[in-house]
């Protein structure tokens, strides 16, 4: 199995930054926080139920290995409201059933959205735990060969190059069709809620050091207790079930 260094890790935002670039946008002026602003870290209200989260299989990649129905729905509560993806297996098979085991498993529980251009994407998938974070970063999967386009609402993952391809995760907010040359191969779309995926913080921007938003590699390092302590108006997955 290839081993995902941070260095390449870092790369995922070098690689998607690059794309960002390619069109001409601007991104959204990053957003300071004060000094008196406390941490922002997300409650379950009476409507949300948590996820169940396994961590031994959380700590064991490779005990995650089941198939992926053929399409599945999931349904995603997050601190700005609720949204489902639907997954079509035969997009991206591997790309489906690595998704499939991530919500079973309860991977998707308080983690953030780390990182959001407007206009381009919205990216997630590092785990809030460090002890988590470091068992995926050597757990990539093949790459899928693109059957479908980088539209509005389609969800990829994000690489640092082939075979690469761990946790992370984006959804295009706009038509990113350039990425499907580069081998990024969508495997689902947001079929309910994109407004809430639209409404997702923006306010960090671009990642360091190009912005003001948080730096991959102490990301994978300290998890939430950087992300919360250092970005307390960044939003975050609550949970995530198969329907």
């Amino acid at each position: 199995m290839k081993i995902v260094t941070i260095p390449k890790l870092i790369a995922l935002s070098v690689l998607l930054a690059a794309a960002a670039c390619s069109n001409n946008k601007q991104e959204t002026a990053p957003t300071g926080r004060a000094a008196s602003q406390t941490d922002s870290r997300p409650s379950y209200g009476s409507g949300i139920k948590e996820t169940r989260t396994d961590m031994t299989a959380l700590l064991n990649p490779s005990t995650l290995n089941e198939t992926a129905p053929a399409k599945f729905t999931v349904n995603l509560k997050t601190t700005k409201g609720d949204f489902s993806v639907e997954v079509t297996r035969a997009w991206a098979p591997l790309g489906a059933d690595r998704f499939y085991n991530l919500v079973k498993s309860g991977y998707f529980t308080d983690l953030a959205f780390f990182r959001v251009i407007s206009g381009f994407m919205v990216q997630f998938g590092i785990h809030g735990d460090p002890a988590v974070s470091a068992n995926w970063r050597a757990a990539s999967i093949a790459d899928d060969t693109p059957t479908q386009s980088n539209l509005k609402g389609y969800i990829t993952y994000a690489m640092a190059g082939p075979n690469t391809r761990t946790t992370q995760l984006f959804i295009n907010y706009g038509d990113n069709s350039r990425l499907d040359s580069m081998g990024f191969a969508p495997f689902g779309k947001v079929t309910k809620g994109m407004q809430v995926v639209e409404s997702i913080y923006s306010g960090y921007g671009e990642g360091a050091p190009n912005g003001m938003g948080p730096e991959q590699g102490r990301a994978q390092m300290q998890g939430n207790e950087y992300f919360k302590k250092d970005f307390p108006k960044m939003d975050y997955i609550l949970s995530a079930t198969l329907e």
